[in-house]
């Protein structure tokens, strides 16, 4: 790109972190992004080369530092090297997930459980005493 600066929601969507500009374009009208430090709800935003974005994607904060404009949505190795990601590694979704309780497991085989087991087991989720 020939210019020093391009639209925020543009660059968004040159990056691949949103499908659609018009996804792009909600992400900053909902007041979710932060361009160095400052928040901004205009998807015109003329961003440059060093500034940092801070906004929520899914689950997570992602604090980006643009590296450079872009003249296309590319493909995503081209799409990745636009930007810097500033966030510190995540553990692995595996750390994350909470193990199930033992009093839901069943052996494999087993088949569903029956009327008396559902109401058993309602009894122990809800901490009544057993009787």
């Amino acid at each position: 790109m020939t210019g020093e600066s391009l639209r925020l929601d543009k660059w968004l969507w040159y990056a691949r972190f949103v499908k659609t500009r018009s996804l792009a374009t909600r992400l900053v009208i909902d007041g979710r992004m932060r361009i160095n430090g400052a928040l901004t709800r205009k998807a015109h935003y003329a961003i440059k080369s060093g500034d940092v974005l801070t906004f929520p994607l899914g689950p997570h904060i992602r604090v980006i530092k643009v590296l450079a404009l872009g003249s296309r949505r590319g493909p995503a190795t081209e799409a990745q090297a636009l930007y810097e990601d500033l966030d510190p590694p995540r553990a692995p979704a595996s750390q994350h997930a909470a193990a199930p309780a033992t009093f839901e497991q069943r052996s494999p085989g087993a088949g569903r459980p029956s009327k008396r087991d559902g109401r058993k087991i309602a009894q122990l989720k809800s901490g009544e005493p057993h009787g």
